[in-house]
């Protein structure tokens, strides 16, 4: 594993593969044995996959301190169900803490408020969970939440179509350093179709998870792969390290025209 495929993660405190591996796109029980077997450790659990849960339990039971869990509550917009939620995925992955809790797509699926901001912090120092944080589309309000918030991660969009938060979240990380989890590095597939009238190559989900890795405000980036093969070719790329020049100019003028 090389430096560019490795970090520690902030408040978490470990060392994570930065490729993070997302379940909701069909990998089966052999290509998550293959992504764990393979270094892949920060693992964003959501619903989580019944047919993986007991392959993940023992992983986790052979060596909890290997793993990065990220999980959130399904809805997050009283502090009771933020508790209920946290304490039911203890119990159903059989650990004694989880690395990450973030609310989920924060004004939509959850709602910030004192309350849920103070059950957070709570679960935290109980040690239910080690650090806290939120997904979110909205990038003035994550700039804002990165700058004077008890959040200590961020999960937000990030790729060649959509470069945004450069402007909007990154430059307000420095007081606190939160960390940095992106997703929708594709632009939900887009980028792996070619705009109208391009005539160069186009991307694949390789180059987009090099693009988000690139820059190092990033941590992490969530890969979904749907089958080992997926999973290998996601990995041979962003063993290729940083983008060069060229490639990083490349793929910013694709990503401006497939956002159009």
């Amino acid at each position: 594993m090389s430096a560019f495929t490795q970090r520690v993660l902030g408040r978490v405190n470990k060392p994570v593969h930065r490729l993070g591996l997302a379940l909701s796109f069909g990998l089966d029980p052999k290509g998550f044995q293959a992504a764990l077997e393979r270094g892949l450790n920060y693992v964003f659990w959501g619903r989580g996959p019944r047919p993986l849960r007991a392959l993940f339990r023992e992983a986790l039971r052979k060596d909890r301190e290997k793993y990065v869990v990220a999980t959130g509550p399904t809805l997050g917009f009283t502090r009771g169900s933020v508790r209920r939620s946290a304490e039911r995925m203890l119990k159903v992955l059989g650990t004694d803490y989880l690395d990450v809790f973030q609310l989920y797509w924060l004004g939509k699926m959850s709602r910030w408020s004192d309350g849920i901001a103070e059950e957070l912090v709570k679960l935290r120092e109980e040690g239910k969970v080690r650090a806290i944080g939120t997904s979110i589309h909205d990038r003035p309000r994550a700039g804002k939440l990165a700058e004077s918030s008890p959040l200590d991660l961020l999960m937000i969009r990030y790729n060649a179509a959509h470069p945004g938060a450069e402007q909007d979240i990154f430059p307000h990380l420095a007081a606190r350093k939160p960390s940095i989890v992106t997703y929708t590095a594709t632009s939900w597939r887009k980028l792996l179709q070619a705009p109208s009238g391009w005539t160069g190559p186009k991307m694949t989900a390789g180059d987009c998870y090099r693009f988000c890795l690139s820059n190092p405000n990033v941590d992490v980036v969530l890969c979904g792969p749907s089958s080992t093969r997926e999973l290998e070719e996601n990995l041979a790329a962003v063993e290729k390290g940083a983008l060069q020049p060229d490639e990083e100019k490349w793929m910013r003028d694709y990503g401006r025209a497939v956002h159009g």
